[in-house]
């Protein structure tokens, strides 16, 4: 069953498509995305919107704009989002359960759980806040440890997970630890959507890939996304990608 079944851009509200985030092509040529069952990734370059448009998905269905849960973790250091998620449309417009977590603001996240903890919000319920995130504060471990440790300990199953450039914290030896807990919880009823530069995050089988890019936004196979050739290229012929990226210099 899928949770989120598309997003839609509702056009005839759109300001201008000359103002940002409207003037971004991947903005410019949204109608209707429709989302896979289990896992949809979103891929591009800097700058081409794919963070601009999964954190409106997000703000749109409740989320704030830093990350968090759609209820106990609804926090908000500063607000820097755009006006798209005003025209975002999501179907279902409302879910119960979701993840929010973006590399950029994960800091801040921890933060709050820790004032959540020391506020006592807990007080009626078993666990602390942190509990839900194994227990250890996110901040006396590593960026990369405390990624895992949310992505094993704070995610379950019947929930619409949204994940920009987990990949930020990760070794490569951690991001394939990551896709063992992204099938983990697949297998257990979760859906992901998820932006990546990381061909390893990326490689999960059978996973949608929109292709974000000066043309718009368009699906792709594995094998055909620029991020896999660039790193197979460069891989496989690294003494002459050397020599053409570094001649210039010399």
């Amino acid at each position: 069953m899928s949770y989120l079944a598309d997003v839609r851009l509702r056009r005839e509200r759109v300001p201008s498509f000359e103002r940002y985030p409207f003037s971004l092509p991947a903005v410019r040529a949204l109608h209707r995305l429709e989302l896979h069952p289990s896992v949809t990734y979103f891929v591009g370059e800097n700058g081409t919107g794919k963070s601009t448009l999964m954190e409106a998905i997000a703000v749109s269905l409740g989320f704030n704009a830093e990350g968090g849960s759609l209820r106990e973790l609804s926090f908000s250091t500063r607000a820097s989002h755009s006006e798209l998620h005003t025209l975002i449309e999501p179907t279902p417009p409302r879910l119960q359960y979701g993840f929010f977590l973006r590399a950029e603001s994960f800091f801040n996240l921890a933060t709050e759980i820790e004032r959540l903890d020391q506020e006592g919000w807990s007080a009626a319920l078993p666990k602390r806040a942190i509990d839900y995130f194994g227990g250890r504060s996110l901040h006396e471990q590593s960026h990369g440890e405390s990624f895992l440790a949310t992505f094993q300990h704070k995610l379950h199953g019947g929930m619409l997970v949204l994940l920009d450039e987990p990949e930020a914290a990760l070794s490569p030896l951690r991001q394939m630890s990551f896709l063992t807990l992204l099938h983990r919880h697949v297998r257990s009823g979760a859906q992901f959507l998820i932006a990546s530069h990381s061909p390893i995050v990326l490689a999960y089988p059978d996973a949608w890939i929109y292709q974000f890019d000066e043309e718009g936004i368009r699906r792709v196979e594995y094998e055909n996304t620029e991020h896999y050739r660039v790193y197979r290229d460069f891989l496989e012929n690294r003494a002459a990608s050397l020599r053409i990226l570094l001649e210039d210099e010399e």
